[in-house]
This record gives structure tokens, sequence and C-alpha cells, in this order.
């Protein structure tokens, strides 16, 4: 295998000097041109633009003669480590060259502006074929060569890296190695920071500096159909381009699909412009690309322990990469529309509000510097779209299942944040906070506080309990609330209410593994907002502890309750519900939207307490508490509704493929639960139900109440899966849960979709009473 590795070492090294050498073919007769009456450049000037080429044309000359014939004569003992130092050493002279690198390339723009036949050789260039490449001689620019030393000086470390890990820790060449390897990195991060802005720009011909801001992936709506597409924002530009399918042996490419000069970009709403309707993908079919990427991870990680090679690891991957891309493809449905000077609009799909502020922000801040419009030709074009995968900072789509190590991609159990106040307001408002989390690479907004109103230091003390599912982030929105109603729709994603400052925090899992609440402070645009957080493991939130104070409602078996109270369903459950269905049914994300934690917690000691006045409580209490309250009595039953005995039997039932069978079975199945369960649960369906048939409004269907629910009715109270996985082999904790998750979900759905539940004569006497007290 190293044979290999250095065959293509060798390939690399003929390329790089065949650009080496196209440097120094013009410069000797730029030379003997210098010392006549009509120079077309000075000497200084040559000596500037072609500084230190020679010497790293020497360098790497007497390195591939010196390579070349040890590889040829190849044999497990051969040794090559003493080259590699003795190349690594001589890295003092990329230092001069990166030193002088952009007044190399000012000067040789200046030359270009001065002396168009010095223009017209900057421009073409011929660099000559290798041997494994039989194409005629491909003409470069002077830029792009100068260029190639830069570049070459970044991948250092990566050849070295490649040669090391084929290397055996006996072999004489590993400790030689090792040392150039460690001369390499000492020497490429003293000069990274000097090195980094450069590959973020590249030259315009007017001689101003196109600097890259951002790069992303986003999904662009193109006639109603969703297209991945790469985004560049330059200094001066908006760039859209699609990534091309790369040929065997063909670098990255880019197409351009459009571009807009900031001078000319503005931001559109639905009232600018005819919009098309945004197709929205169901839930159900994101759920099944999450349960696609789960059992995938899951493969890899079986893989990992075999001692199978690694085409099966690389095949599963790329499958993996399919299922990610087609996930961010489909998952935002936020509109982020822009348009040129005349009037043609593109919109953009994105998942959070946070970022559309950012792109807005960052190109009126730049559309601040930029006063002239422009037009490319199809040359500069081509050349700036050629540009981009030099440039490019986000090399792949922005999924957390892309981390090496997939144990440590973030956060999974429950966050509780309570936002306190806010500070630095320079006048009174009428203020709220939203809080987003990211899920599967995307952003998911969490919980909301209420609005405080007329006041420059808002208290709200408000209390979130917020799901993690990998979640490496937390961000933060202030809005000023909008008194006027919006024309717009809501399914468009736009918002009326000003976004008035946004900040975000990593959430570290060393700080926050301390199960002590963590005080912050998000610092943003001149305003300050003081949160707290705990964080609570899913192994440990998984856990359903039963309540030592018995004479309760929350912690207590359901039966143990109904006898109490002579009712059929707990006392509960029926006033939580009938005080949702009485003003909570046209809520947008009743039961999703998380309420106050305190209001919850002040419910929930009312209800165990058996305060007279918890009536009185609710109905002065936000909706999404009540909601809230309804939920954590379900999470904090010591069994779960469906019963830990027929837990497996309900997950079994739900994977039969014969849809009579799966009928008969879940049916059967539902019937055999103790009479409290049964009717308490088919009293709750009802209710969800009737949530749905407000769908319209609340933006809760079937599945989304059955995401919410299913977790809550059917987690078993041990901590310990009780789904069988189809291997000998262990899975992660994260992903055995996310399948799990996305079983009990499975259950819930299908008895919501059922018309209705068929019950034998003996069962119906009981449902018929459901309702009373």
């Amino acid at each position: 295998m190293r044979k290999w590795v250095l065959s293509g070492i060798l390939a690399s090294e003929e390329t790089y000097l065949s650009h080496l050498e196209a440097l120094l073919i013009p410069m000797k007769p730029l030379r003997a041109a210098a010392t006549t009456s009509q120079p077309m450049l000075t000497i200084q000037q040559i000596e500037t633009i072609f500084f230190k080429v020679p010497e790293l044309h020497e360098i790497h000359k007497d390195f591939y003669d010196a390579l070349l014939p040890r590889v040829q004569e190849w044999s497990h003992q051969q040794c090559v480590g003493d080259l590699f130092q003795k190349l690594a050493s001589q890295l003092g002279v990329y230092r001069a060259f990166v030193d002088n690198y952009k007044v190399a390339v000012e000067t040789a723009d200046k030359c270009c502006q001065a002396n168009a036949q010095f223009a017209e050789i900057s421009e073409n260039l011929k660099v000559k074929s290798t041997k494994d490449c039989k194409d005629q001689a491909a003409k470069n620019s002077l830029e792009t060569l100068l260029y190639k030393p830069v570049d070459r000086v970044t991948r250092s470390t990566l050849v070295l890296h490649d040669l090391l890990k084929h290397t055996p820790s006996c072999h004489p060449d590993y400790p030689l190695l090792q040392d150039a390897l460690r001369i390499s990195q000492n020497f490429l991060s003293s000069i990274n920071e000097e090195i980094t802005p450069r590959r973020q720009s590249m030259t315009v011909k007017k001689g101003e500096n196109r600097q890259l801001l951002r790069d992303r992936f986003m999904v662009e709506l193109v006639e109603g159909s969703r297209k991945l597409r790469h985004v560049f924002l330059f200094t001066d530009l908006l760039l859209c381009t699609k990534l091309k399918k790369q040929a065997a042996g063909k670098g990255q490419q880019y197409d351009c699909k459009w571009y807009i000069p900031l001078a000319d970009l503005t931001f559109q709403t639905l009232e600018d412009c005819e919009s098309t309707p945004i197709p929205l993908v169901q839930d159900e079919e994101i759920d099944a690309m999450k349960i696609k990427i789960s059992q995938i991870k899951n493969e890899i990680q079986r893989e990992k322990r075999t001692t199978k090679g690694s085409k099966v690891i690389e095949r599963l991957r790329k499958k993996l990469s399919e299922q990610e891309s087609l996930l961010l493809l489909m998952s935002p449905s936020m509109a982020f529309r822009v348009a040129n000077r005349n009037g043609k609009g593109f919109t953009f799909l994105i998942s959070s509000d946070y970022e559309r502020a950012e792109w807005r922000e960052i190109i009126r801040e730049q559309q601040k510097k930029c006063f002239k419009s422009f037009s490319l030709t199809s040359l500069e074009l081509q050349m700036l779209t050629n540009s981009c995968v030099k440039l490019q900072t986000v090399h792949t789509i922005p999924m957390t299942m892309n981390k090496e190590d997939d144990e440590s991609s973030g956060l999974y159990g429950f966050l509780n944040v309570i936002v306190h106040s806010a500070s630095g307001l320079k006048q009174s408002m009428n203020l709220y906070c939203s809080l987003e989390v990211d899920s599967y690479g995307y952003f998911v907004n969490k919980a909301k506080t209420r609005v405080y109103r007329d006041s420059t230091e808002p208290n709200w003390n408000e209390e979130f309990e917020i799901e993690l599912e990998g979640s490496q982030t937390l961000r933060l929105l202030c809005y000023e609330k909008c008194c006027i109603k919006p024309k717009q729709s809501k399914e468009d994603g736009e918002m009326t209410d000003k976004i008035m400052a946004k900040g975000q925090i990593k959430l570290d899992s060393q700080t926050l593994q301390n199960k002590d609440w963590q005080r912050t402070v998000i610092a943003m645009n001149g305003i300050e907002v003081k949160l707290s957080m705990k964080f609570t493991s899913r192994e440990f939130s998984l856990k359903r502890m039963p309540s030592r104070k018995q004479s309760g409602v929350f912690g207590v078996k359901i039966h143990v309750v109904t006898k109490r109270e002579r009712s059929k369903v707990p006392l509960i459950v029926r006033q939580c519900v009938e005080e949702i269905e009485r003003r909570g049914m046209e809520e947008v994300g009743i039961y999703r939207v998380s309420g106050v934690a305190t209001d919850i917690q002040a419910l929930k000691a009312a209800f165990d307490s058996n305060n007279k006045d918890v009536s009185l409580m609710m109905r002065e209490m936000d909706v999404n508490a009540i909601a809230g309250t309804l939920k954590l009595y379900f999470r904090e039953l010591p069994e779960p509704l469906f019963t830990d005995e027929l837990y497996p039997n309900f997950a079994g039932g739900i994977a039969l493929s014969d849809s009579v069978a799966k009928e008969s079975c879940m049916l059967n199945l539902l019937l055999s639960l103790p009479e409290p369960n049964l009717v308490t649960f088919i009293f709750l369906l009802d209710h969800l139900k009737r949530v749905t048939e407000n769908e319209g409004v609340n933006k809760m269907s079937l599945h989304n109440l059955a995401t919410v629910f299913g977790p809550t009715l059917l987690r078993p109270s041990e901590k310990d899966s009780k789904i069988t996985v189809n291997s000998s082999q262990p899975i992660s904790m994260n992903d055995s849960w996310s399948l799990e998750v996305m079983a009990q979900v499975q259950v819930l759905l299908y008895f919501l979709q059922l018309e209705s539940i068929p019950t034998p004569d003996s069962k119906r006497q009981s449902l018929l009473f459901s309702t009373e007290v």
C-alpha cells in the first residue's frame, strides 16, 4: 500500500512541477526585455511577481528525482523518510513566498492594467501535460499559478498523514516521517491565519478585492421543486451554484445558476411578488427519513465492530449521505426571497428565522459599501464559479451525523431553560423571546416567552423544558410584537414581528453535565438576555419514577387514582382536556410548544394537593401550560398507559406488513389493556382527533400529535429497550432510542388514523360512561 501512496505523491509532484515550470517560462524573455529600451516589466516587478519560484522548482525537482528511482525499485524495506524530512526542512522558502504573495498578485494586477501585452501573456500561461494527462497543454492565468504554492503548503501535512498511516511503526521511515510531519504542522499553524483570508479572496480585474463572506448549502424553490444549491456571498455579489456530478478522476466543479450584484439585490415579501406556493412535505415522510438515517448509522456502527473491509462502510456512508441530503432538501419551509434589479425573484427555503435574519443582516451591511451595478462577462463568471472550489468553507451538508464520532455529536435528553430578563433596551417596547435548537442538522423553534409589554427591562422568569436530539446549539431571538395582523399566510414562514436581537450559545456537554443550574448571559446588538440552563441526559430523563406520596396524582398508578376518585378517567385528564377544548383548539402548536415550566409545576402541586381552586388557576394560565401539565401527568405515570407488559407486543404488532393481521393484533392488544388505561386512552384519543380537526389553524396534524404523545404514552418504565434489534451486536443508546421513539409514534398514529375502535359488549358499557365524574 505504501508504494501506491508514494506513486500518488509522485504524480502530484509531477503536476506541481509543471505548474512551476509554466511560471518560469515567461521569466527569461521578460528579463531579457527588461534591459531593452522598451521593457514590458522592470527587473524589480519581475523579481516581485516571480519571487522564490525558481527556488521552489529546484527543491521539488530534486525531491522528485530522488524519490522516483526508489519507488521504481520498490521493496518493503525501501526507505524514503529522509527525503520527506529534507523537504520539510526547506519549508522556509515557502514562508518567504507566502509573505510576498499578496504583493506579487497586486503587482501582477497593476502590470496587467498598464500593459495589454503582459495581460495577454498572464491569462494564457501553458502548463505542459503530464504522463497521466494526454490532453493538450492547458491554459492557466498567472494568478491561478501563483496560488499553487500557497495551496501546496496547506496540503503538506495531508500527504505525510497518508504515508504515516500506511507505514508500520517498526519501519525505519516511521520516526523520520513523524519528524517531517511535526515540522510541517508547526509551519502550517504559524502561517494558517495568514493563508485563510487569502484562500477566501480573489482579485477582480478592476483591482478591487472580492472577498468571500460566507457560503452555505441551501434549498432553492424552482418552479415548485426543491433544489439543493451551494450559495456564495461575496463582498459585491450573491452567487447561486449547483455542484456538478463528478466524473471518475475529475475534481469538484460548480455550475452557476444565477448571480445578483449586491447593489441590485432587494428582499421580497409576499406583497412584492407572485409567490409560488411552498410544497410542504408531510411529517410522516420526514420521520421516515430520520428512521432510515438511524438505521444506516446502526449498520455503520456494527460494521466497525466486525473484521470486514472498509468497502461495506464506505457504501453505507454513501447511503447515509444521500439520506442526509434528502432530509436537508425536504425539511425547511420558511421562505427567504431575493430579487435582482429587473424584479426577477428567487426563493430559498430555510428552517430558521435566525438564519434568515443573519443573511439579511450581512447582505444589508455589505450593501452600504456597494454603490455601482455591474455585469460579469461569461469568462469572468466562469472564473468566479471555478474559484468557488478553492474558496468554499462548507464542504459537507450541515448534518450532525457527519461527525466521525457519532456518540459525541450533540446532546440527547432534556434542557430546562429559564429566560430571566433583558437589559440594554433604549426605549420601551413589547418584547418576547423565541428559543431554537438544532436537530438532525437543522434548527427548530422550541419555545416562546409571553409578550412583556411597554418596558425597557422585561422580566419574564419563564422556564421551558426542551427536548434535545443530538443538539449542539441553543439560539435565542428577541422580537418586538407587532399589533398589525399579518396579511401573509403563516405557512409561508413570513413574520411581521421585528427581530430586535439574536444570539446563540454552544451546548457544552462538560459544562451542562453538572446537575445544577448554569447561569449565562447572551449579549447581542447591545441587548443582554440572562438565562439559566440545566440538562438532564436521556439516560436519566427516560426513567419513570413512582411518587412516594400516594395521596397525589402525579407518579401514582392510574388505577389507584381512578379508584380513589371513583371515576373512569382521572380528574386531571378531564379538566385539562375541557380547558384546552374551551380555548386552546386554535392555538398554534398546541401540545408542541412548551408551556412555562413554573406554571406547570404550580398546576402539578395544585392537583397533587387536591386544590379546589385548580379550575380557577387554569383559567388564568396560558393554555400551553395546561397542555404541558397533561403531558407531564402521562410522562410521570410509574407505568405507561399502554403498560410495560404489553409494550413489546404493540411494538411488534405495528411492524407487521399484512394490514389485516396488523389491525387484528393492534385492536386485540388495545382491548387487553386494564379498564382505567383503556377508558382514559379512548377519552384522550377522541380529544386529539378533535384537536386535529382545527389543523388549518393550529398546525397540529395527527402525525404531530402522535410525535408529541407517542413516547409519553408508550415509553416503558425500565431504562432498557424492549424492542428487539435484529443483530447480536449492541447499538448506541442514542440510535436505539431514536428507533424506539419512531415505533412509539407509529403505534399512536395507527390508532389516531382509525375512524373508530370497535369494542365487544364487555367493554362497551365501560366506554359509554368514560366521561363520568
